[in-house]
């Protein structure tokens, strides 16, 4: 039974309830990225280079073997993760940098030093002038 409640009190924190509605979230997120790639972008690409689908871009390493597919290379589709991870990556770094203007706090002016400090340094100054 303790082990079970220490589990509750593990999984109810904070930090692990967040992850898992982050995780849940870039997960749609996900989605909503790849359909963006694969249905909006790509295909216009896909037609200034000719009429190319990405997705079907591959290359052939050997000659099959009598009932089984060839072995292919598909880059195609590692092009279209690329795209898809650039545009992740890109969004992230907007909502992360759009999170850092908000939390951003203006500079104050440093604070006065304190008494004793502000007296060694006047006493500082006082000796480089006799010195010089």
């Amino acid at each position: 039974m303790r082990l079970l409640t220490e589990f509750k009190q593990f999984a109810m924190r904070g930090n692990v309830v967040d992850l898992a509605v982050g995780v849940i979230i870039g997960a749609a997120f996900n989605k909503i990225v790849t359909s963006l790639v694969a249905d909006v972008i790509m295909p216009p690409i896909g037609m200034l280079l000719g009429g190319v689908d990405f997705t079907s871009l591959k290359l052939t390493l050997a000659a099959p073997l009598p009932g089984m597919q060839p072995a292919t290379l598909n880059y195609g589709a590692f092009i279209q993760t690329v795209v898809d991870f650039t545009i992740v990556a890109f969004a992230v770094f907007l909502l992360i940098k759009g999170i850092n203007a908000l939390n951003r706090k203006e500079q104050a002016a440093p604070a006065a030093p304190p008494q004793d400090v502000a007296l060694l340094t006047e006493i500082r100054d006082l000796l480089r002038e006799r010195r010089g």
